[in-house]
């Protein structure tokens, strides 16, 4: 769990930092503003951006049974929030795997990818992809299999 949210204490950490020597430098406007970037930084960095996660076994049992793909992600990783935020609300409608969170869930993705950890991996009827284009999967939640 701390591993998850990490990158956001640190960046929380940065702007308290940050703020305060622009506070002590008489810059309060800039203090202010530099903590603002800071705290939305750390925020969608955050675990709370993307769906609650579950394990991979479980995971996997759900796309079993409804076909609904599943993502790998982490924390931090710039394409899993383009992915998260491009397919909006849509987001809510796939199963959702922290790495981080889930040994299970890592050990998949480097199955998948020659032994690296690269997320976002989607699986879709039990093909991974790597990466894929948020309107693929986006189409994916559409078609009916």
């Amino acid at each position: 769990m701390a591993r998850a949210w990490g990158l956001s204490v640190v960046m929380l950490g940065c702007g308290v930092v940050v703020a305060a020597g622009e506070f002590a430098g008489g810059r309060s406007g800039a203090g202010v503003l530099l903590l603002v970037v800071f705290v939305l930084l750390a925020g969608v960095n955050s675990p709370l951006v993307f769906p609650r996660s579950v394990g991979a076994l479980e995971a996997r049992e759900r796309s079993a049974s409804d076909g609904r793909p599943v993502v790998y992600w982490r924390p931090g990783c710039t394409y899993c929030l383009r992915l998260r935020l491009r397919l909006g609300r849509s987001a809510r409608q796939l199963h959702w795997v922290d790495i981080w969170r889930d040994p299970a869930g890592a050990a998949a993705v480097r199955a998948a990818n020659d032994g690296n950890e690269t997320v976002p991996t989607v699986v879709v009827a039990g093909r991974p992809h790597t990466n894929p284009d948020p309107a693929w999967v986006r189409a994916q939640l559409s078609d009916p299999r």
